[in-house]
């Protein structure tokens, strides 16, 4: 690996003071009134960052977007829906075999992804109103247009808002300290994404309906399809996490690890939106089989797919682990878990 320092500090000797020569410390008032610059700085952007989100989130409620989820019924259907969501999360911070993540990050973790959920909602908005003006929504030019649009424009950005919502908080926290966690940080993140997407989706369709009777029928058939889809939030942005975790212990390749991460997660994501409207339909004209039926048949089947690809991940990090705890050197072993017996 190539010496990462300036000349002068590799040819001189421990004796010679190179402060502002080649090397920098915190050592005058100006140096820590430059540094103190520095961290306020930085403190008041990822401030900024979530005061943005909750202001965009608080003009949802105000516009009507979210405002059905006042209603006790729309609040069930949305907790309802995101049930599968939160079992798969669930799983995922089991699997981490390293020590359990405090509650205070991943409940933080799960509530900025439900804000920055609405920086993702406004770009698609932009970007699909501009497809609209141009007349590229319709018939094949429109599909082809779409599918641009998904791997595009969906997929790249609602993964970087939850690999953001991971990367703000707790990524910078000490209990960070595991290449797993990422994946478990990230499934909270999108978790949370999609606990507020399912929330605009069933609050956006049912919130012109006054019957307590109808409300039901309908919330309960855009639930079903909600429940569903949670999950695949949760597992792209596991595996965008979890890059991000082998990104925090490998710095030198930091950058290209995270791009990988949310390449894998973007493209996971816009081949599920650009499948699920197809196959379905194709699948149920070929066999005869009810549309509904055959859409909940490759939701299972392509979340099945990347779930056991994940789990086959986070499996061969367990046995590295262990294989690492049963090989420490001088007979000490590492830290015992909740896995260890």
């Amino acid at each position: 690996m190539p010496d990462s320092r300036d000349p002068v500090e590799a040819r001189a000797d421990d004796g010679h003071d190179l402060y502002e020569v080649s090397t920098w410390e915190v050592r005058t008032l100006f140096d820590r009134l430059a540094a103190g610059l520095y961290a306020t700085g930085v403190s008041a952007a990822r401030l900024f960052v979530v005061v943005l989100a909750f202001a965009i989130l608080v003009v949802q409620f105000a516009l009507g977007g979210l405002g059905a989820i006042t209603d006790p019924i729309i609040g069930a259907f949305t907790l309802l829906s995101a049930v599968p969501a939160l079992a798969l999360a669930a799983y995922v911070w089991y699997a981490d075999v390293t020590t359990s993540e405090p509650l205070e990050l991943l409940v933080g973790t799960f509530v900025l992804g439900v804000l920055f959920a609405g920086f993702a909602g406004i770009l698609n908005s932009i970007a699909n109103s501009g497809l609209e003006a141009l007349g590229l929504t319709a018939g094949v030019v429109g599909f082809v247009f779409q599918v641009v649009f998904f791997f595009l424009v969906v997929g790249p950005v609602e993964e970087t808002v939850k690999l953001l919502a991971v990367r703000l908080y707790a990524y910078r926290k000490p209990q960070f300290d595991a290449v797993v966690d990422g994946a478990v940080y990230g499934a909270m993140a999108g978790l949370g994404f999609a606990t507020i997407e399912n929330a605009i989706y069933i609050s956006g369709q049912t919130q012109d309906i006054a019957d307590p009777l109808n409300l039901v029928v309908a919330g309960s058939g855009i639930t079903a399809v909600r429940a569903l889809a949670g999950p695949g939030h949760v597992i792209y942005s596991a595996f965008a996490g979890y890059y991000l975790g082998l990104a925090k212990f490998n710095e030198e390749n930091a950058g290209p690890i995270v791009v990988k991460g949310l390449l894998i997660a973007a493209l996971v994501h816009a081949t599920y939106n650009s499948l699920s409207g197809v196959v379905p339909s194709v699948v149920a004209s070929v066999t005869g089989v009810p549309g509904f039926v055959a859409f909940f048949g490759f939701i299972i089947l392509y979340d099945g797919i990347f779930g056991y690809i994940l789990f086959r991940k986070l499996g061969r990090y367990r046995t590295a682990y262990h294989e690492a705890h049963d090989e420490a050197p001088d007979g000490k072993k590492a830290e015992m878990t909740e896995f260890d017996g």
